[in-house]
């Protein structure tokens, strides 16, 4: 699956590498404490962070393994937007930022030590250093397919060839050179997909001609609809409790809500109103990002009839890219998908490096160092995060769709952490070691159900819906666990849990609102219900 690549092509890719790495060394002049590493100053106005927010999501998960959704799975895909990510969002936007932010902590893992105890932020910060480092080497595994394509190496050369490029800008400059890079990404990502799209689309007839030969295709009328059907057949063959309480509540809250790689992009923001908008500006691209991503994995579906049969759905966008577009828009396509997997990269070993450093070596292993030890501590953790990245590299290239490899990822490792924090956030009597057992408890269920599923005790008929359900298995044992393990033990001191739990306030935290902050557009609560207003809208096009 060569790519049909020229000079024009290469000086293209060549110059935004360039520009990566420059940002990298502007950046690194902005070092100068470990907060400046690990979470930019706190001082980035809420657009960056916003398009930063959703950049940093838009990797490999996006689009490689989005598009695989859409040719495997048709419209239905539409769901880990609508339903699967803007409401999570905006609820993180409006309800939980304020409690990240102002309690001033560097991690998620660092709140639930705050809100629960040592273990419980031991055993969270362990769990999210693997998932970061798995799901790294997915992006890892995608960047090195486009490079295997572009260069005509093999994987294993593309995988290491690419992990020096992410490692050389986020050793240099931190978070803020991902976050500015992020920024560029999106820009960049958009500008490759967008003329894959329209070129597509041309190919196949407009949406008419493609909506007409996806009936013909192995998906069906099905593969045209979003709920119809859910109650029955389905091309995801998902219920839809499924759809509603496993993926849009469950894994969705749980991935939007407690996934440190993406609340770290707010918690870089300059103050709390700015921090609250960053999930929620972010909301408003994400609604439109199926159409660069679900919509040609349905055209490459009805372009190439062996998708799916010999070749894996993960090359969708990739054959695109061979058979449609010509010589200058190809760099500007391989540039973009380059930089979307880049982006995807960095948000996980920045989140990785983070926790790694505050939540497990100096909170646990050596503490009371000077700053500039935690740095450097923090500096090495990211070399040896994407040297194990390359190595979990090779577990996704065993996926033929990489999106049911991450879904399972998100059960195991974000399901339950959202039971423990929403439970821990609206109920005070939660108990320390309640949120420990419940954690556990809620990991281990989801590993045993997905298990159960490969070894053919359960039959959830597709790998993505034992995810589902795996993940409404997982957030119920740890919801009674945690309520069971409660009445036996002993809860803290109110005042230990000012400004952690809903309802219980720190009169101590200043206000720290800038001027234009109380404008209509600057509104949390006026943009989030616009953003869930308008995901409504759009599934009425698609029912």
């Amino acid at each position: 699956m060569r790519l049909d690549v020229n000079l024009l092509d290469y000086v293209l890719i060549a110059i935004y590498f360039a520009t990566v790495l420059a940002i990298g060394f502007a950046a690194r002049r902005r070092i100068s404490s470990s907060l400046d590493f690990f979470l930019a100053g706190r001082g980035l106005p809420a657009w960056i962070t916003g398009l930063a927010f959703v950049s940093a999501n838009l990797g490999a998960i996006e689009i490689l393994g989005m598009a695989a959704n859409g040719a495997q799975y048709g419209a239905m895909t539409v769901h880990y937007y609508w339903i699967g990510a803007v409401p999570a969002m905006v609820f993180l936007g409006i309800v939980m930022m304020p409690f990240y932010y102002r309690s001033k902590v560097r991690s998620v893992p660092e709140f639930l030590r705050r809100r629960f105890n040592g273990a419980t932020q031991l055993l969270n910060a362990i769990m999210f250093a693997v998932a970061q480092i798995l799901i790294a080497g997915v992006n890892l595994y995608a960047l090195a397919l486009v490079m295997e394509a572009l260069m005509g190496w093999p994987l294993p050369v593309s995988v290491v060839i690419s992990a020096v490029i992410v490692l050389s800008y986020i050793t240099l400059g931190g978070l803020s050179s991902a976050i500015y890079n992020e920024v560029l990404q999106f820009f960049v990502i958009l500008a490759g997909l967008i003329p894959l799209t329209v070129l597509g689309l041309i190919k196949v007839g407009g949406i008419s001609g493609l909506f007409d030969r996806v009936r013909q295709s192995t998906l069906g009328e099905g593969g045209l609809h979003t709920w119809a059907g859910t109650a029955g057949e389905n091309p995801m063959q998902a219920h839809w409790i499924g759809i509603v309480f496993g993926l849009g509540f469950v894994l969705s809250f749980g991935y939007w809500t407690t996934n440190f790689a993406e609340v770290q992009r707010a918690l870089s923001a300059r103050n709390t109103n700015a921090a609250r908008l960053t999930p929620i500006i972010a909301a408003y691209p994400k609604l439109f990002i199926p159409l660069v991503t679900v919509l040609p994995g349905m055209i490459a579906l009805v372009l190439f009839g062996d998708l799916g049969k010999g070749q894996a759905y993960n090359n969708a966008i990739p054959l695109l890219m061979r058979d449609l577009l010509p010589n200058g828009v190809l760099g500007i396509a391989v540039t973009g998908l380059l930089a979307s997997f880049m982006a995807g990269m960095a948000a996980n070993i920045s989140g990785f490096n983070t926790v790694f450093t505050n939540d497990i070596w100096q909170s646990h292993l050596v503490r009371d160092r000077e700053d500039g030890y935690y740095l450097r501590v923090g500096r090495i953790a990211t070399v040896v995060g994407v040297g194990l990245g390359v190595g979990t590299a090779f577990i996704a290239a065993g996926y033929s769709n990489i999106m049911n490899y991450l879904q399972a990822l998100f059960s195991f490792f974000n399901a339950p952490l959202f039971a423990t924090f929403i439970v821990g956030l609206f109920w005070r009597r939660m108990t320390p070691w309640a949120g420990f057992w419940g954690l556990l408890a809620g990991t281990v269920a989801a590993f045993a159900s997905y298990f159960s599923y490969k070894a053919g005790y359960v039959n959830f008929g597709t790998e993505l819906n034992a995810s589902f359900w795996g993940a409404g298995l997982a957030f119920a044992v740890d919801v009674v666990v945690s309520v069971v393990v409660t009445l036996f033990t002993t809860q803290k001191r109110e005042e230990e849990l000012r400004g952690l739990v809903y309802g219980l306030s720190d009169v101590d935290l200043e206000d720290d609102a800038l001027a234009g902050d109380a404008k209509w557009y600057r509104s949390p609560m006026l943009l989030g219900v616009g953003a869930l207003i308008l995901a409504v809208a759009l599934y009425g096009v698609i029912i």
